[in-house]
């Protein structure tokens, strides 16, 4: 089936372009609704008389401004059929080999990672970046701890929240996991016990076993934490360290509430471990809800991570430590000794993001609307599957009705849909009955991709069990 879009739906994506001259302002207009998703590569494109009358500009402003799509590599025309939009160097520009190195990859729906496209408003913040750029061009270009302008934009934002923070307890690094990595370095040695939520962001864990740590798996249940557990696993092993994620936690999607944060806290003050919290997710409040204070209100010797990548693109590979002040001496040893600092052109961008709400509540706008499309969807087509809807984050955890969550994903990646079974999540093994979808994809996709799942169910669930062959993919988000 051919995807089109209407001239109204252009027109109103469009908006109010630059007319200086007003078919470059246009063409650049559409490349950035074309690059971002917002038109999807290989929709028919009205016609240029269409066009013309919805945004009441001249037929030539709209003839030009398509050649220049074509010639841009942005669109091409098929002869009869129309103008349909491409993207210079195909899809397979947009994907890594480390990350989708199988036939076929290319051309799947990948939910394999929790990642969605860049939102509006990325590109014309690095276009100001950019602008901004010369005046740090004169320097060495490092900035271990991070660019001042964008440890004060972070700083502000704590603030904000309720949390005052002195941009000196602020240490900018090339993403969440990053972070991670260096404060695992600077705060445990090997054999130090180190207590981990599981299901849990894989990586993170794995960063925790490659400094040597002894992992203590403490249990997320379907519905929210179990604080009493939590705090008989402290109790018993007295960790130095607990990594946790009470921002919609990653996978299951669940929010710890004030009160929730208070007791874990407290079970952790009395054991004297050291609380690691992962925020990454904590700016996608997708109902508009008042979210609950910083687990640091709670704690005071928290070392809190941030990331940029989550919140507005992946591509942009920003995250950050904010910690206390005595801690920030042995966080700068531990991390020259991985890299210098984060590049200048990027803390530009995102200090500039974090000043300014509007992509962020954009972003947020277009992932609700992906996740009621895939729980919409997730409903509807698996029935025997139950979950609960997250408020906010970036991914929808499936319970199965029997343990083929792996057996489940292998047969959907044959049909084109890459997903991660629970047991990826796992601390120690287990979560079979668990599947991990997230909301990355535009909601025709999201309701496709759910479709072959679907579909990969019905096969699973109807056959005997036979043990699949597809390894662990590689996992960033």
């Amino acid at each position: 089936m051919t995807r089109t879009v209407s001239a109204a739906r252009v027109a109103g994506l469009v908006g109010d372009f630059d007319r200086s001259p007003a078919y470059a302002g246009l063409a650049e207009a559409l490349v950035l609704l074309i690059g971002d998703g917002r038109i999807a590569v290989d929709t028919r494109l009205p016609s240029e008389r269409e066009l013309t009358e919805a945004l009441g500009v001249s037929r030539t402003t709209v003839t030009r401004a398509y050649a220049e799509l074509r010639d841009a590599g942005y669109t091409v025309a098929r002869q009869g059929a129309g103008t349909f939009t491409r993207v210079p160097g195909g899809r397979a520009r947009a994907h890594d080999r480390a990350l989708l190195p199988r036939p076929g990859d290319t051309d799947a729906i990948d939910l394999n990672c929790a990642a969605p496209s860049a939102p509006p408003g990325i590109a014309p913040a690095y276009a100001a970046a950019v602008a901004e750029l010369p005046a740090y061009l004169g320097g060495h270009g490092y900035f271990p701890a991070g660019l001042p302008q964008l440890q004060q934009a972070v700083a502000a934002a704590y603030d904000a929240r309720g949390l005052p923070t002195d941009p000196d307890q602020v240490m900018v690094t090339p993403g969440a996991l990053a972070a991670a990595s260096i404060v695992a370095r600077a705060f445990s040695a090997p054999g130090d016990r180190v207590l981990v939520e599981s299901p849990a962001y894989p990586n993170a864990t794995d960063a925790l076993r490659h400094a040597g740590a002894r992992l203590v798996p403490a249990d997320v249940d379907p519905e929210s934490w179990d604080l009493a557990a939590v705090g008989a696993a402290v109790r018993q092993s007295a960790p130095r360290l607990a990594f946790l994620v009470p921002d919609f936690q990653n996978p299951t999607g669940h929010l710890m509430t004030d009160e929730q944060r208070e007791e874990y806290a407290t079970h952790l003050r009395r054991a004297r471990t050291t609380a690691v919290v992962d925020e990454a997710h904590q700016a996608l409040a997708l109902e508009g809800q008042e979210m609950p204070r910083p687990f640091a209100s709670y704690a005071a010797d928290t070392i809190t991570i941030g990331s940029g990548s989550k919140a507005y693109w992946g591509g942009l590979r920003l995250g950050w430590i904010r910690a206390p002040h005595a801690a920030m001496e042995r966080l700068s040893r531990a991390r020259v000794s991985l890299d210098l600092g984060a590049p200048v052109l990027e803390q530009l961008v995102l200090a500039r993001l974090l000043e300014d709400d509007h992509v962020l509540a954009a972003n947020r706008t277009r992932l609700r609307e992906q996740r009621d499309a895939l729980v919409d969807g997730v409903a509807s087509e698996l029935p025997e599957w139950s979950f609960r809807v997250p408020t906010g984050g970036l991914a929808l955890w499936c319970r199965l009705p029997a343990p083929l969550g792996t057996a489940v994903a292998d047969e959907a990646e044959q049909r084109g849909a890459i997903i991660a079974p629970g047991p990826v999540f796992a601390a120690e093994g287990g979560l079979d009955t668990f599947v991990r979808i997230p909301w990355s994809r535009p909601p025709d996709e999201m309701r496709e991709a759910v479709r072959r799942i679907a579909a990969a169910w019905a096969v699973v669930r109807d056959r005997p069990s036979r043990r699949t062959t597809t390894g662990r993919r590689v996992m960033v988000a």
